[in-house]
């Protein structure tokens, strides 16, 4: 492949992501088009068919891309804290946060999500991409709350679904009642609550930063 291929070909996928997020958002996912994703990117079929397979492989595309900027922008925002931050509450803080470009990727999310339930081989799928990011979840989480001088008595993996449960339901009624409850106002008021009732003191405690505690 030519080397001036090459570097066009993150800068061709990351236009192809960008376009896709907004015509999914736009126009839905199934009702969008293949070719209303390339010409709002500016690039012909033959380009995008060089990266992508299917519409599905897009969204999974989408999802690994907004589930790795998520993860990225909070674990950033936990290492900035200072010892003496790391309490529970200051901590569910930070996880209530909400971007404001989360109503695209929820409107994209939740159409995928139903599709995935009346199609068994796409939620198997899914769930592949679900599980890594909970892995992800499961372990920052139990690093932070390392730091903050506690320690899960749950299961991890099981904690991390609950969260993303509290996220994804609050999200659902905050897009239709957005004056009544604004984005991540349950996660603000009930996360500290559920995190100190599933922790207990750590049996040692651990600094803030202890070899290669990152978090992410």
């Amino acid at each position: 492949m030519p080397k001036g291929v090459t570097r066009r070909r993150p800068r061709t996928r990351a236009a192809l992501l960008r376009a896709a997020l907004e015509t999914f958002a736009e126009h839905g996912f199934h009702a969008a088009t293949i070719e209303q994703v390339c010409e709002r990117a500016g690039y012909t079929r033959g380009a995008y068919y060089s990266n992508f397979a299917s519409k599905e492989e897009l969204f999974l595309a989408l999802f690994d891309e907004h589930s790795e900027r998520t993860v990225s922008r909070l674990a950033a925002s936990i290492d900035a804290l200072t010892a003496e931050e790391y309490t529970l509450t200051r901590l569910a803080e930070l996880a209530a946060a909400i971007e404001p470009d989360e109503r695209d990727w929820y409107l994209v999310t939740t159409e995928f999500t139903l599709h995935a339930i009346r199609d068994p081989q796409a939620a198997w799928v899914l769930a592949r991409h679900d599980e890594r990011l909970r892995a992800e979840i499961a372990r920052g989480l139990t690093l932070v709350l390392r730091r903050a001088g506690r320690e899960l008595t749950v299961d991890a993996d099981r904690f991390a679904r609950l969260l993303i449960a509290l996220r994804e339901g609050g999200l659902a009624q905050s897009y239709v009642e957005p004056e009544a409850l604004p984005p991540g106002d349950l996660e603000r008021q009930f996360l500290p609550a559920l995190l100190e009732a599933s922790t207990r003191p750590a049996s040692r405690p651990q600094s803030k930063r202890s070899g290669s505690d990152a978090v992410i």
